[in-house]
Parts: C-alpha cells; sequence; structure tokens
C-alpha cells in the first residue's frame, strides 16, 4: 500500500455538527481541505482506526474514497476558537488525527433520484459486510456524487467489534446481520461474482499492511492489550478470519436481498 502522507492542520474552517463526532473542514499547510476526524471526539482513536482501515480495504478494492491523510494538530490551535465546545474538542485532539480530502461540490448521494448499477451496488454492499459497516442506510447513505462518480465516505461505525473484544474471532465468522438495511441491497445481484473477485484482491500481507498503517499513539486505548504489536496483530487476525469466511457475509446478504425484492 502506499504511503498515507501527513499534513499540518493551519485553518479551522468550519464544524459539520450532522456528524455524531463534529468533524470539521480545515484547510492544511498543503493548501488543501480536508474534512478532519477528531481523535478527542466521542468514540476516540477508534472511529479513527475504523475509517483508516476502512478507507484503505475499500482503495484496495478500486472503490472511490477521498485521499486520507494523518492531519497533525498543533497545541496552540485552538486557543483562538471561540466556540468552546470547539475549543475543548481540539484540546483533546491534539498530535496526529485523520482527514479526508474534502470534495467540494459534492451532493449527497439519493436513491429515489440516482440508480447504482449492479456490480457497483454489489461491490459497496461486500465491503460492507466485510468491515460491518452499519452506517449506509436510506437514512444515511454516506456516499456522496462527485464529478459525476460515486464517492464512498465516514466508515467510522465499522469495525465495531472493538468496542468490545471479547469474542473477536468468534465475530469475525458471523454474517453481518445488518445489511438488511444496506440502501444499496436492492440492486446488488452479484454478491458471488464480487465475492470471487474481492477474495483475489484481497489477502492477509495485503490487510497486514493495511493494519501497520495505523499510529501507534492511536493504540492501546480501551483495549485489553498489553501491546501495541498484540493490540495491532488483533485487528489483522479480524480481517484475516473474515476473509477466510467471506462466503458466510455473502450467503447472509443474498438471503436478506431475496426477502425484500
Amino acid at each position: 500500500m502506499p504511503p498515507i502522507r501527513n499534513v499540518n492542520v493551519t485553518r479551522y474552517v468550519t464544524p459539520l455538527r450532522e456528524g455524531g463526532s463534529m468533524p470539521a473542514i480545515a484547510e492544511a499547510d498543503d493548501e488543501f481541505l480536508y474534512v478532519v476526524k477528531f481523535r478527542g471526539a466521542g468514540q476516540g482513536p477508534k472511529a479513527l482506526i475504523a475509517e483508516l482501515i476502512s478507507g484503505e480495504i475499500a482503495r484496495a478494492l478500486q472503490l472511490r474514497i477521498p485521499e486520507i491523510v494523518f492531519a497533525n494538530l498543533d497545541e496552540a490551535f485552538g486557543r483562538t476558537e471561540g466556540d468552546e465546545e470547539i475549543q475543548d474538542l481540539l484540546r483533546s485532539s491534539e498530535g496526529l488525527n485523520l482527514a479526508l480530502h474534502y470534495l467540494s461540490g459534492a451532493i449527497t448521494y439519493d436513491p429515489a433520484v440516482t440508480t447504482i448499477e449492479s456490480l457497483l451496488a454489489s461491490k459497496i454492499v461486500w465491503l460492507d459486510c466485510f468491515i460491518t459497516n452499519v452506517d449506509r442506510t436510506v437514512r444515511n447513505t454516506n456516499m456522496l456524487l462527485w464529478q459525476k462518480e460515486l464517492w464512498l465516505i465516514d466508515h467510522g461505525a465499522s469495525l465495531y467489534f472493538h468496542h468490545s473484544w471479547d469474542n473477536a474471532m468468534a465475530q469475525a465468522i458471523k454474517p453481518f446481520t445488518y445489511i438488511k438495511d444496506h440502501v444499496l441491497l436492492p440492486q446488488a445481484a452479484e454478491l458471488k461474482s464480487v465475492n470471487e473477485l474481492f477474495c483475489t484482491f484481497l489477502n492477509p500481507k495485503l490487510l497486514k499492511d493495511i493494519v501497520a498503517m495505523i499510529p501507534n499513539e492511536w493504540l492501546l486505548t480501551d483495549a485489553p492489550f498489553t501491546t501495541i504489536d498484540e493490540h495491532r496483530n488483533a485487528y489483522a487476525d479480524f480481517l484475516i478470519a473474515r476473509l477466510a469466511h467471506a462466503e458466510i457475509f455473502v450467503n447472509e446478504a443474498i438471503h436478506a436481498r431475496e426477502t425484500i425484492i
């Protein structure tokens, strides 16, 4: 996997208050705008880890994801912010955060207006089953239309097993029952062929390389591990086991689709 760039946040532009963790649009020292996800927000580093792993897996599957960068927040950055809530968030997020390139002019995908073709829908459904993403529903599609292409955003709610590490390996081989609520499930008619394709795209080494991108400072927070390597390996083991048992979640998705169409 190509290395992830590091940028320094230079200007806080505006909060995105519709997000539960209050991300923000900010400018960095490369003069680009980014949507910054803060480590000091509600779910802490776990949401950033889920965003990083899920986004880079999606990129490896050749799906469109805004560029992910590590965004460094200087300790003096929040001192001039007038809003106390935002100031507290910035202070608790000093150091390394995560950001995605801001797609200026993009519009939220609306299933009532735009229909996604079957193959792409099947690829996105497969991805969300694999990363256990509960947040791609009609209520909140977390997809954008930008330059006539569909882009995937906001994967912080995926990999929810890491909020409780009990029976993580058992969770890895379970079907993803929440797929019944996926906004693209009705169009996902090619899940079996996509499964065959994606199981050739992904492999244990690639998954380990993606997990290796997690910054050390995001690990060992609210987790039952004694070393960084142990924590990092637990993520890799989960993903490798889930890939090896992909037919389980694919069959669940096919069954859920048959129920609703």
